[in-house]
């Protein structure tokens, strides 16, 4: 009998190990560690779990904004890590603009900064779950409700999921879902943090809506912005790459002047935009011997990268447009 019930025991401390530290389905990327993660490195999990050697961090490390942006954001850092520290409820962000424009990035500096949990999870995965997605979030939230630090839970590509129940044509099952999300985050709490990503925010649920307390605003970088951060890149992808046996490039004929010319003929990139095509200069350069970009080759990386997004946005503009005229049969 005493081993029937040290089995029971066992199997009970399992199952809400297991609870708190298994990763629901719907997330796709966090900061909790893991099962394997923490029978791989016992020592090292215990006390990150535990919060100890957990540095704080610049929540803008590595991200160029414009001034206004820059400080808007620190402002909310500041603010989110005193909630923490004084277990106060949360308040809740939405961060909307058009892609590669640092939302994810802010976020994840936002969680880190703060001291809390980071786990991130695609409003567009939802609808393919049918029913199983009122399943499926509510696991989510109770294993947002189990982190000791706090979570912040960054709902990306938000709008494909939250959408207005009374202007959108949603499935029962995706109203289901709504419905069960709108349960789950509709009383204040200290335990976990929402922040949705949007590029179209106008779509909203106006219940989803109501649960946001901070709107900000992330645009395509500007002339100022775009200098800093090919300044940046360059930095980072050709004179100086990350990894002990990354080979560095040798720039011939580039200079400030030629800089210049980047900034003018870049704008309307984002920042995502920006750092691939440094990633593209320094693959120039490796398929040369000496890993050698020069003017040449710097140039035509630009003018193959804008004639690459033209088509990209072509082929977008295409894809909406029969989505609307299918629409517009129904």
């Amino acid at each position: 009998m005493a081993f029937v019930k040290q089995q029971l025991s066992l199997t009970s401390f399992i199952s809400c190990l297991q609870a708190r530290l298994g990763k629901p389905s719907l997330v796709r990327e966090t900061s909790r560690m893991t099962l394997p993660q923490i029978a791989k490195h016992p020592l090292s999990s215990a006390k990150r779990i535990l919060g100890f050697g957990v540095k704080e961090q610049d929540a803008l490390k590595g991200i160029v904004l414009e001034d206004g942006l820059d400080s808007q954001l620190r402002q909310i850092a500041v603010s989110t890590a005193n909630t923490k520290k004084n277990k106060a409820p949360f308040r809740h962000v939405l961060l909307h603009g058009p892609p590669g424009t640092g939302k994810t990035m802010f976020a994840k500096g936002l969680a880190q900064h703060s001291g809390l949990d980071f786990a991130i999870f695609t409003g567009g995965d939802i609808a393919p779950l049918g029913r199983d997605a009122v399943t499926e979030l509510h696991k989510l939230f109770e294993w947002a409700q189990t982190s000791r630090r706090g979570l912040l839970l960054f709902v990306d590509e938000a709008d494909a999921f939250l959408q207005s129940r009374e202007t959108a044509k949603i499935s029962e099952d995706q109203r289901n879902a709504l419905n069960a999300f709108l349960y789950r985050t509709g009383t204040e709490t200290d335990k976990f943090m929402m922040v949705y990503a949007s590029n179209q925010p106008s779509q909203f649920d106006e219940a989803v809506m109501d649960r946001i307390d901070e709107m900000v605003e992330f645009d395509v970088p500007g002339a100022d912005e775009r200098k800093r951060m090919i300044a940046q890149y360059i930095e980072k992808y050709l004179l100086n790459p990350p990894g002990r046996w990354t080979k560095k490039v040798t720039t011939e004929g580039i200079g400030d002047e030629e800089i210049e010319m980047v900034v003018s003929l870049t704008e309307g990139f984002s920042g995502r935009a920006i750092s691939k095509l440094a990633i593209a200069w320094q693959s120039a350069a490796y398929g040369t011997d000496g890993a050698i970009l020069d003017r040449d080759a710097f140039f035509k990386t630009v003018d193959y990268h804008k004639n690459s997004m033209k088509k990209k946005e072509d082929w977008l503009q295409h894809a909406q447009n029969r989505a609307n005229m299918l629409t517009s049969d129904q």
